[in-house]
């Protein structure tokens, strides 16, 4: 009876982590269709978007579901408790991504249906580029709990800030010399907040991967921390009012 419980339960583990990786697979798709959809005109990607973040709705509420049944019926412990919490955790932003690549959609119809004729001359493809590495990285850690690539996407987060800081300058630059430019310059200004905003949720998965590995809290450590503690090194005090984090025991 034991060993049928522990099979269930392991095939009821590998079905959530199937169904994140899916719901992964998912969002990237939307994020690129988004950013196609302003590049190329093409208005079919944004109503592929849309009925893609149906499609990641429903996803979150399907393995929200199933964790809980997990919980409930198998009552892990260890490395496996960890890993439902973090997945609980990470299905927020990983829909919330899915909420942005719907918003760079929307603004690129926006922006596609108005008066183009004074669009500031702007490249998102390489902060696109890197948001969609950093997802890609984010999931393929969580599939192969690897935390050191899940600090690697948490380093990687302070370029796509630095690029989002960029564009902003650059648009506010453009709005300053030719007024005509500010509506589209503002749609362009919440596209990249959103890539950003994108980068801000692979890195905080990443962060769970980490949790998932090695029980330890990365959140607010910073970068080299981050990195300390994915090796499975102890964390660099910062300060008298910061405690070191340990990590669980496996």
């Amino acid at each position: 009876m034991a060993d049928h419980t522990n099979k269930q339960f392991d095939v009821d583990l590998e079905n959530v982590r199937s169904q994140f990786l899916q719901m992964g697979g998912v969002v990237e798709a939307m994020i690129a269709e988004g950013l196609e959809a302003l590049t190329s005109g093409d208005m079919s990607l944004v109503d592929k978007v849309r009925e893609r973040e149906r499609e990641v709705n429903r996803l979150e509420v399907y393995i929200d579901e199933r964790v809980a049944n997990i919980l409930a019926r198998h009552q892990p412990t260890a490395i496996d408790l960890r890993m439902l919490m973090a997945v609980s955790k990470m299905l927020t932003d990983m829909e919330r991504c899915g909420d942005e690549a719907e918003k760079i959609a929307t603004m690129s119809r926006r922006i596609h249906e108005g008066e183009a004729r004074h669009l500031p001359i702007i490249e998102l493809r390489h902060m696109t580029e890197n948001v969609l590495a950093m997802l890609r990285q984010a999931l393929d850690a969580f599939a192969r709990l690897d935390a050191v690539q899940a600090a690697q996407v948490v380093r990687s987060d302070k370029e796509v800030d630095k690029e989002w800081k960029a564009t902003l300058r650059h648009l506010i630059t453009y709005m300053i010399e030719d007024p005509r430019t500010i509506s589209r310059a503002i749609d362009l200004i919440f596209i990249a907040r959103a890539l950003e905003r994108i980068g801000d949720h692979a890195k905080n998965m990443s962060e769970r991967v980490i949790y998932m590995v090695h029980g330890a809290d990365v959140r607010h450590t910073g970068v080299k921390n981050t990195e300390r503690l994915a090796r499975g090194e102890a964390a660099e005090p910062r300060g008298e009012k910061e405690s070191p984090i340990a990590s669980e025991p496996q």
